[in-house]
């Protein structure tokens, strides 16, 4: 949620009507070197302005300001947090003027525990209309729910500014090596098949090494339908999440495990990458641009920030239909991605006894090569995704989003301390 909170309170701090009143005392991810220095310059700027507001900000400025806990609910301090994190809220909710929990989940339903907590806040903001759904029917009062979505950075994220990085990247798992020579009488370019040499057909994948991310169902998909005599690639960018980060080896060994006919014919896999070096955030607009669609069978999204991402860069997105994406996914901007509702596995912590998406395999098969096959349709796909990020989900088109409900807070405020206050008569 980092990520998203970045650009949400940048885009609120260059609001006009926000100008110095917007402060931060923790930011997740910002307490590491390693990602403040892979920001933008004037993203740095700005979240050392509000770093320093908070900084100077006494308890009566937090009792008077409208405080906005950016976090899942067991890190708020109620009066505790779950676990050691910074105090949000710095002040009892019963002594702050208005105290927001921004909150979403991937699942259908919320614990009791994270219900619980949210009803102690004076309202929620949940970034889609599925979250105001299934947080009120797990027990989160309806009248504390309001939607806000998130901002992706447009500017930052825009294909006409960047170029791509080289390919290849990270470590081979499957399939020939890229680059490699044109099939035999070609010439070196790619048919409407995907089958041929030059420059694969690039399908990426951006995610945390968990079973949540559906990882497994793209492996299924694609080794199946896709050969080395396909002109295609899958590059997966990903990162250890309670995992080990030996990722080609259990990807191979689940495909021994999971796909024994795939395994019989080894040499005949297609090409699959695999990189889980830390990228600087300045750099990942390159990653994107080095790709052709973006393809995510995720068994539940918050919001699906990677998705957005790629959607700004003019990628054609193939996405399950849950969750978070249903926001802003549509086959008028992408390839929605089938389902059934399955019952989460057991031993997955918060998820436990709830339900999440179980994605087709076949389906996601199936729209994978239809892209490979009808490449200038996705094309066009990619860019009305993106026009739709630049006018939705911008973070100025969020930033006023987020106005409108400050404003609203603003006036109940005056509007109780109106009511607070005796009459005349009563003097």
């Amino acid at each position: 949620m980092g990520a998203e909170a970045l650009q949400l309170v940048l885009g609120l701090e260059r609001h006009t009507e926000f100008v110095g009143r917007v402060w931060i005392t923790s930011f997740a991810d910002i307490d590491s070197y390693e990602v403040f220095a892979g920001l933008p310059q004037q993203d740095q700027a700005g979240l050392l302005r509000m770093l320093r507001g908070g900084q100077r900000a006494s308890l009566a400025d937090a009792r008077a300001a409208v405080i906005v806990c950016h976090s899942e609910p067991g890190a708020w301090a109620l009066p505790e947090p779950l676990y050691q994190t910074a105090l949000c809220p710095p002040v009892p909710v019963a002594q702050a003027a208005r105290v927001v929990a921004r909150a979403m989940f991937e699942t259908d339903r919320l614990s009791a525990e994270h219900v619980r907590r949210c009803n102690q806040m004076h309202e929620v903001w949940v970034p889609t209309e599925f979250h105001r759904r299934t947080f009120a029917a797990s027990g989160v009062q309806h009248s504390r729910l309001q939607v806000v979505p998130e901002p992706v950075d447009v500017h930052a994220f825009d294909p006409a500014r960047h170029a791509p990085l080289p390919l290849p990247l990270g470590t081979r798992v499957f399939g020939p090596a890229w680059p490699h020579a044109p099939a035999p009488g070609g010439d070196g370019g790619a048919d409407s098949s995907g089958v041929g040499g030059g420059k694969p057909f690039v399908f990426l994948s951006i995610f945390k090494w968990e079973t949540r991310k559906g990882w497994d169902v793209l492996l299924r998909a694609f080794l199946t339908e896709f050969t080395a005599a396909d002109n295609v690639l899958l590059l997966l960018h990903t990162k250890p999440f309670h995992s080990e980060p030996d990722f080609p080896q259990q990807m191979q060994d689940w495909v021994r495990r999971e796909l024994p006919a795939a395994a019989e014919r080894w040499e005949q896999l297609p090409s699959v990458y695999v990189t889980g070096e830390h990228i600087q955030q300045v750099f990942f607009p390159r990653l994107y641009r080095s790709a052709d669609a973006f393809v995510l069978p995720t068994r539940g999204e918050g919001w699906g920030l990677p998705v957005v991402e790629a959607m700004a860069m003019e990628l054609p997105v193939i996405v399950t239909n849950f969750s978070g994406p249903t926001a802003y996914l549509s086959e008028d901007v992408g390839y929605p991605l089938r389902y059934d509702l399955a019952d989460v596995p057991a031993g997955t912590g918060a998820f436990s006894g709830h339900r999440w998406a179980q994605p087709s395999a076949e389906h996601l098969a199936q729209l994978m090569r239809h892209v490979v096959q009808h490449q200038e349709e996705a094309a066009q796909q990619g860019k009305a995704a993106r026009r739709l990020m630049a006018e939705r989900f911008s973070p100025a088109a969020v930033a006023e989003a987020v106005a409108r409900q400050l404003r609203r807070i603003e006036r109940e405020l005056a509007e109780q301390q109106q009511g607070e206050q005796p009459d005349e008569a009563e003097l």
